[in-house]
Formats: structure tokens, sequence, C-alpha cells
């Protein structure tokens, strides 16, 4: 469906329904948002979550810096360090790991890990455009992904400072399976 024809359709629908889409979109809750779409168009008129998304997407470039973005999680140094002192038990590693959604695309998940008791705690979610601002224009990625390259930065200045290994087993290629590190 093209853009004219997703106009069309969102134009046709009852005002209720067009308030409860926009009300997510603002929000920034995509998927409630393409869901509502999905449910009501799935059967009557044949869309599918793609052009259910395509539909969304036209409402969050219409609603633009209205919305409320989910801030994101702190890369400082600081923020990290006072982020690790909440965590119960002895650190035994800072680890990265690939992760992706349909909404954001692979990003990378950046983790301490604790030997005993034997957990994992999220320390940052190093998307794509947070890894951008954080590196600031002019980063020298050399083709690589920018998630990587600020969760090895971030992640292996973080490890130094607590003098505990960093473990990333796969940061020139997102892979959500790649190998773990082993307390």
């Amino acid at each position: 469906m093209n853009k004219q024809a997703r106009s069309a359709w969102w134009e046709g629908l009852p005002a209720g329904i067009r308030a409860q889409v926009d009300g997510y979109v603002l929000q920034d809750s995509l998927l409630a948002a393409v869901g509502v779409v999905t449910d009501i168009g799935l059967v009557p008129d044949g869309i599918g979550v793609g052009t259910a998304r395509a539909i969304v997407h036209d409402r969050y470039l219409h609603h633009g810096d209205r919305i409320a973005r989910a801030p994101d999680t702190p890369l400082d140094r600081e923020s990290l360090i006072r982020r690790v002192g909440g965590i119960d038990g002895r650190v035994a590693a800072i680890e990265a790991v690939w992760d992706g959604d349909t909404v954001h695309g692979w990003f990378v998940r950046l983790l301490a890990v604790t030997a005993d008791p034997a957990a994992e705690y999220a320390l940052a979610f190093i998307h794509r455009t947070l890894a951008e601002r954080h590196l600031g224009e002019g980063a020298k990625l050399a083709g690589r992904d920018p998630a990587a390259v600020a969760a090895e930065r971030v992640g292996g200045e973080l490890a130094a400072r607590l003098a505990v290994p960093f473990h990333f087993a796969s940061p020139d290629t997102p892979d959500d399976v790649a190998p773990r590190r082993r307390p």
C-alpha cells in the first residue's frame, strides 16, 4: 500500500480509533499502535503487520517532536559505575551481547555478570541512535555498527575500572546466539 493509499485508509477510520493509535504513537508505544491497526485492518481491509507498521510510521512522522520518547540508558562512566554499585553480589565480568527486535533492529545489551549469586544485570541498551550520539560526529567506525563500537568502548572502560574481564563474543557481526561468557 503506497503512502497515498495509507493516508486515504487512515482518514476513513473513525475518530476514536485514530485517537487511540495517535495516543500510542505520542507515548512512543509502537507495538501497541501497530497492534490496533493490525487488529482493525487484518480481516476487513487485508492489512498485515508490514502495512500496519508503515501506517504507524506515517503517524510518527506526522507527530515528530511531540512524541514522548523513552529516555536512553546512560553511557557515561559515572552513571554505569553507580548502577554497578547497586548490584547484589560481586561483579565478575562486564559482557556485551547482541539482541534485536522489530522496533530498533539490532542493538547491544551491556550486562554486569555476577558469580555469587550467579546472575546478570542490564546496565544499558545501546541502540544505533544512542551509540551515534555517544560516539559523536566523525567517530571512526571502520564500517562497524555504532552500537558495537560504543559497547566495546564503554564496556571495556567499565571492566577496566572494576578490574574484571570484558567479553563481547561477536563485536563485528550481530549474532544473538554467540557464545556467552561462563562464570
